[in-house]
């Protein structure tokens, strides 16, 4: 039973590793099940006894890149001074990240496309998205930002990065889009913080 299970594991990562490159290489619409499998050394039955459609894939994909984004996110929001720095460290990024190569094709032009913006903002809420309430208490923990309710003010926040998101999806110029836009995040956090009253 539990060669099995590593068996059943082993093919899955093997799916995943190839659809993860053909997806970000060559985008949803133009990779099929048959690259898949073959590049994965199995045959399309078992592909589909893994995953019932092209789209369960993707979504599998999506979530690993997402994933895998907020690791590199953490590790450039580090080394910042205060917690809302990070935040827009981490943002900054995502934008970068996401404006070139296998990540943006992935995350911003096929993501929505294919999930369809609801399901985007599911996954995303468990990875990019969850990190700003978790950062907001944090900062109004440090005195850095008044304390307020927490909820509303990390959705409009949220919303701001996901609907420059969208606005970058649709941008040839994804790279200078995702650049603006994260300066205006910047702006947003900045206009936040607590300023020393003696000032």
């Amino acid at each position: 039973m539990a060669k099995q299970a590593e068996r059943r594991a082993a093919t899955t990562e093997a799916i995943l590793t190839v659809a993860r490159r053909l997806f970000g290489t060559h985008g949803f619409a133009a990779t099929t099940m048959d690259e898949i499998a073959e590049g994965a050394r199995i045959a399309k039955g078992a592909v589909y006894h893994h995953f019932k459609t092209k789209e369960a894939v993707f979504e599998a994909v999506f979530d690993l890149v997402s994933r895998d984004l907020v690791v590199e996110i953490d590790g450039a929001a580090r080394a910042e001074k205060d917690v809302l720095a990070a935040m827009v460290a981490g943002t900054q990024h995502y934008f970068a990240a996401t404006a070139k190569g296998p990540t943006g094709q992935i995350i911003l032009r096929d993501g929505p496309a294919v999930l369809g913006w609801e399901r985007w903002r599911e996954i995303d809420a468990k990875h990019f998205g969850g990190k700003l309430p978790r950062a907001l208490s944090a900062a109004m923990e440090a005195g850095l930002i008044a304390r307020q309710p927490v909820e509303p003010l990390a959705r409009l926040l949220l919303g701001a990065v996901t609907e420059a998101a969208v606005a970058c999806a649709g941008r040839a110029d994804i790279a200078r889009a995702g650049a603006e836009y994260a300066r205006a995040f910047k702006s947003l956090v900045e206009a936040l913080r607590v300023r020393d009253r003696l000032c």
